[in-house]
């Protein structure tokens, strides 16, 4: 009877032992996703609004641009209270697809929600970089700020103008930090060839600008057909340019709107170009500015201060490779 029992144990036992390492050989964790998008948005809602003064976010901004020394009794508590934010954004910008989800089919009242904190966080970045450089640690620092060019790479991914532009200067610091460190003999061979490799895969102006034009030009377009329809087309504009409306020109018509789109049209495939035929393609263009309406015209950027941005980058990139001085 005992032995009956014994082995009725060691029987359950086994089975039991079995469904274990059972278990354990077929349950594994989710794979992790591959958009960088996913993670900055965790790592923005990581983020602590320790900057709210005003003076202290002049001090952040000051001393991002390179206007102001590191001060570490100031912006130490800052970073330390953002360090799993920062930490989350530099590791997803080594994931390989960045999709932030926007709502194309809203147009123009797509939501950019996100943009503030993006900023910040780069802002916030720029800053860990310079304050491990100031330790002496410019491993770190290289690992930071080509951080920061990845991310301002992801900031433009599917967006219009206005991401080109602020990925832009999330971008101008690094570049500008890092060419300052070269040039003070603060990186070692190792961190110039690495600075060297990530800068030289970056195209020359860096981003997708004539793309980035041309999903501005979708919204705009957007946009005045939704003036065209509305039954109080100087209401929505004030509404949406905060700003009175043009005493001419509302509603928009279709003569109006081809006008804004073939010209938003050619202006996408002159920023396609380099930056000094683009600026005589653009000069090119003038004509068809004119003749633009005032409501068509207050909603359209002006284009040489876009391809003026892509100059700036590309002189900026330049000096960094020049300072690095490695062949």
């Amino acid at each position: 009877m005992r032995s009956r029992v014994f082995a009725t144990i060691l029987i359950t036992l086994l089975i039991t032992l079995a469904s274990a390492n059972w278990m354990h050989a077929t349950v594994k964790s989710p794979a992790e996703t591959k958009n960088a998008a996913l993670r900055y948005w965790m790592a923005f809602a990581e983020m602590q609004d320790t900057w709210a003064d005003k003076s202290t976010q002049e001090l952040l901004e000051k001393t991002a641009a390179g206007d102001a020394a590191w001060d570490e009794a100031k912006l130490a508590p800052i970073l330390d209270a953002n360090a799993d934010a920062i930490s989350m954004m530099q590791r997803a910008t080594k994931l390989p697809e960045c999709d932030w989800g926007l709502e194309y089919g809203r147009g123009w009242k797509a939501s950019i929600a996100y943009a503030p904190r993006a900023r910040a966080l780069a802002r916030l970045n720029t800053l860990e970089g310079m304050r491990q450089l100031a330790k002496g640690d410019s491993q770190s620092a290289v690992y930071t700020w080509l951080a920061g060019v990845r991310f301002s790479q992801d900031l433009t991914r599917g967006g219009s103008l206005i991401f080109a532009l602020m990925a832009k200067n999330v971008l101008l610091p690094g570049l500008r930090l890092l060419a300052q460190a070269a040039r003070n003999g603060q990186l070692n061979d190792a961190e110039k060839r690495e600075v060297l490799a990530a800068v030289r895969a970056l195209p020359e102006d860096a981003f997708d600008w004539g793309s980035a034009w041309g999903i501005e030009s979708v919204s705009t377009e957007d946009l005045l057909h939704e003036l065209q329809t509305a039954s109080d087309a100087g209401a929505v504009y004030e509404a949406i340019m905060g700003k009175p409306a043009p005493k001419q020109g509302l509603p928009p018509t279709n003569e109006d709107i081809q006008r804004s789109r073939e010209y938003m049209l050619a202006v996408a495939g002159a920023l396609r170009e380099t930056p000094s035929k683009a600026t005589t393609v653009i000069d090119g263009l003038q004509t068809k500015r004119t003749a633009l309406g005032k409501v068509e015209l207050s909603m359209t950027p002006n284009p040489q201060g876009v391809n003026s941005a892509r100059i700036e980058v590309m002189k900026a990139r330049t000096d960094l490779i020049r300072a690095l001085g490695v062949k």
